[in-house]
């Protein structure tokens, strides 16, 4: 099989969590040919350069989504400058109708008294996909995008009876903001990837050429995938392990702009979401907490799927079968630091635990700090600490009593997540914020008892082997975690359950079974498009094997089945 896998800001440039399950999911299905479809985020990532990648990658096609060159479809592209009168009405038709699907109310309502406009998903998808045709056929659309004619139409749809509330008030700076963000959102509809021709050397073929197209996010990696679907009728999977729209809202939230462009831009990214969800053959969401975004805005239940983030398991097998090992009085926080890990807490639960523990000791294992912010965020937490243990961090105790150490990981006080993790009692988690918690599935492949906050996946994934407190609550978590110091028979016993029970949901072998199962699924409800050239047993359908020209047409499996005479 050949799959088409499409990433955005991840494989093949990052090297973080968001890439290795993308480089895991490649290797461990090595059987099936990969092309890869990258849409990067800024210049760092691609400075950083690429992952070394297996031989089943047949090539790589990328495009920058943070450059202002209004072209990314490569030499010998037309550029979209320049329409003529035909192209730039059939530009303006698309146009509107996707700006009405954005602005339109949603009959559930968006807190507005006004009527709701009817069909906002519909006229989106109408005029998504009446952009993309255009795009395909005449070249690309950033010119379009930045032409008077633009801010017109978004006004009049703005201003439109049963607008959602918000984008009425809209300037004329307001739009323009708004459509340089759509501009860069909607580049992945002008890309040259939609052909059916084979690639060259070191790149990728034509998304015609691919069997199933597989989306890391529901975000723009799944607009290539979108438009595969429309103009071959390949089938499209999409994963999400962190929810792209809910990421966006966050972002719009932290992002300097008007309260108007945030409502555009909200509506804008909700609907390309809805429209994902609704065209996907199948959502593999990877926790209960994606799951119900997804049903939010729109999933069909019968579509969705849970299949859990896959972990190595093996780098964690020696400290999770040695029960003997960590400090009965140490809790250990380890992770990267950011506000939303909500440390100020943690370390107000901490002054509670040390009042009525004396020798209780908590260790901060952070990573090395890389983004913008960490490092005054972490400078506040050391002040923090400072003014709760003022004896203490005067040096009043000899060296190794200070209760609360501020330690990187890779240095010598932390050289390894191992044994970090190897030298803690209990480990903590204090987030207000959570997605899907890979420190907390470490702890417990390490057979550690944990606290945690209820936030995000932490229930799904603990599962009744650790303790769950509300967020914001530094006398619960400090109750939770005096009660396991004080218990070792208990904190050996939900470690042990934590261990099989992470065995058991979260390693890389149950999450390649899951996707290989999956890949064959879609394949045989899809089309027989081409015969079969890599020579790997069951790479496609039976049928794809059977002599004769019908071979080569777009038959489904379950019609060549049923005409003898075919």
């Amino acid at each position: 099989m050949r799959i088409g896998l499409l990433t955005e800001g991840g494989y093949p440039h990052a090297a973080g969590e968001s890439g290795l399950w993308c480089d895991r999911l490649v290797r461990g299905l090595a059987p099936h040919e990969f092309d890869l479809y990258a849409l990067s985020r800024d210049a760092r990532q691609e400075a950083a350069g690429r992952l070394p990648l297996p031989p089943n990658v047949r090539g790589v096609r990328t495009a920058p989504l943070w450059t202002p060159e209004d072209d990314t479809r490569g030499p010998g592209r037309a550029r979209g400058r320049g329409y003529g009168r035909r192209d730039r009405r059939r530009f303006e038709d698309a146009f509107r109708e996707l700006a009405e699907g954005v602005c339109a109310a949603d009959p559930a309502g968006d807190g507005t008294d006004r009527p709701a406009a009817d069909g906002g998903p519909e006229r989106f998808a109408a005029g998504l996909y009446g952009l993309a045709e255009l795009a395909r056929e005449s070249g690309g659309l950033a010119a379009a995008l930045r032409s008077e004619s633009v801010v017109r139409v978004l006004e009049a749809a703005c201003r439109a009876p049963g607008a959602r509330r918000g984008v009425a008030a809209a300037t004329v700076p307001d739009q323009l903001a708004f459509t340089e963000q759509l501009e860069r959102a909607l580049r992945p509809l002008s890309l040259g990837w939609y052909d059916e021709e084979a690639g060259l050397d070191g790149t990728a073929g034509g998304l015609g050429l691919v069997d199933l197209c597989h989306a890391a996010s529901a975000g723009a990696a799944a607009l290539p995938g979108l438009l595969a679907k429309r103009f071959f009728g390949t089938p499209l999977l999409v994963t999400e392990y962190g929810v792209q729209l809910r990421a966006h809202y966050l972002a719009a939230t932290d992002a300097p702009l008007t309260t108007p462009v945030r409502a555009l831009l909200a509506a804008f990214h909700g609907r390309l979401a809805g429209e994902v969800y609704r065209q996907a053959a199948l959502l593999t969401p990877g926790n209960a907490h994606a799951r119900r975004w997804q049903e939010k805005c729109g999933a069909d239940r019968a579509r969705l799927r849970t299949v859990h983030p896959g972990m190595d398991a093996e780098r964690f097998a020696e400290v999770g079968e040695d029960e003997e090992s960590g400090d009965p009085a140490t809790l250990s926080w380890i992770g990267r630091v950011e506000p939303a890990k909500d440390l100020v807490a943690l370390l107000h639960a901490f002054a509670e635990v040390r009042r009525q523990q004396p020798d209780a000791r908590l260790r901060i294992v952070a990573a090395p700090v890389t983004e913008p912010g960490a490092a005054a965020y972490l400078a506040h937490c050391r002040g923090l600490a400072e003014q709760l243990f003022p004896d203490e961090a005067a040096g009043a105790h000899a060296i190794g009593e200070n209760p609360v150490s501020f330690e990187e990981l890779g240095g010598p006080e932390a050289p390894s997540l191992e044994e970090a993790y190897a030298a803690s009692a209990v480990v903590v988690l204090s987030s207000v914020v959570e997605g899907f918690p890979v420190g907390l599935v470490e702890a417990m492949f390490c057979a550690r008892a944990t606290v945690s906050t209820d936030v995000g996946a932490v229930v799904e994934v603990i599962g009744g082997t650790g303790l769950v407190v509300p967020p914001r609550n530094p006398k619960a978590l400090a109750d939770a975690c005096l009660a396991l110091l004080r218990d070792p028979d208990r904190r050996y016993r939900l470690g042990a359950a934590a261990r099989a029970r992470a065995l058991e949901l979260f390693t890389v072998e149950q999450n390649l079974a899951a996707f290989r199962g999956i890949y064959l699924e879609l394949l045989s409800h899809s089309p027989v498009r081409r015969r079969t050239t890599s020579g790997v047993p069951f790479a496609h359908p039976a049928e794809s094997h059977v002599p004769g020209s019908w071979a080569d047409q777009p038959v489904t499996a379950a019609a060549g089945a049923g005409d003898p005479d075919a």
